[in-house]
């Protein structure tokens, strides 16, 4: 199983406070060995939240695929004026903490935006998370139209890492970035686009598509 690079100081501190809590045990005996026992499980936990599996699913410009795995908690039509500039259509996506994490590009394009704004913490699956949450904006050109994608830091979430830069060309289904831990991703397509998916539907990044170009 490939891990996202980000994780493995997460991974390796993990089975180190295990391996010394098995030390520790080993040597005082009794009911020392409660504490590695506790701790297994966040030891096998944070590789399994940093798992970076291989995606392949359908491709081709005319359509939008899942950014992150998740459950679809809302789609609504909006106004988006920071980067589709007019009525869009939103498709947000929360990661619980045992959901793969590491985000992929929808789209294949060219990224023209990358915004970031700080905010609050709240939880990521109310719609207000949407506009008061910490965020990283990615905005891509298409063929077809423009795409942005929103990834929104959660109630725990801490760290929002997007990889590409403004200028790059970027592939559908490749690595777009990750979030810590517990978070959601919005993506926003213009109006008159197809959605895919319906509220209450799991979605796997690269593989689930989400909306279809009309």
């Amino acid at each position: 199983m490939k891990f996202a690079r980000e994780g493995r100081p997460f991974i390796l501190v993990g089975f180190g406070v295990l391996g010394a809590l098995g030390a520790l045990a080993a040597v005082a005996g009794g009911g020392w060995w409660a504490a590695p026992v506790a701790w297994l499980p966040v030891a096998l936990w944070i590789p399994a939240f940093f798992r970076d599996p291989a995606r392949q699913g359908p491709r081709g410009d005319g359509l939008v695929i899942a950014p992150a795995d998740g459950r679809v908690v809302s789609i609504v039509e909006l106004d988006e004026p920071e980067f589709v500039r007019g009525r869009a259509l939103r498709i947000s996506v929360f990661m619980n903490v045992f959901n793969v994490h590491v985000n992929r590009h929808p789209v294949s394009g060219t990224v023209a935006l990358r915004a970031y704004r700080p905010g609050t913490f709240v939880n990521a699956t109310l719609d207000k998370a949407s506009e008061h949450n910490e965020q990283m904006s990615l905005g891509i050109r298409t063929a077809r139209g423009p795409v942005l994608v929103r990834q929104i830091a959660g109630l725990v979430a801490r760290r929002i890492v997007t990889d590409p830069a403004v200028g790059e060309t970027v592939t559908q289904g490749e690595r777009l970035g990750l979030i810590r831990f517990g978070s959601r991703v919005d993506t926003f397509l213009p109006a008159d686009a197809v959605p895919g998916v319906q509220v209450g539907d799991r979605t796997r990044a690269g593989e689930t598509v989400i909306g279809e170009w009309p």
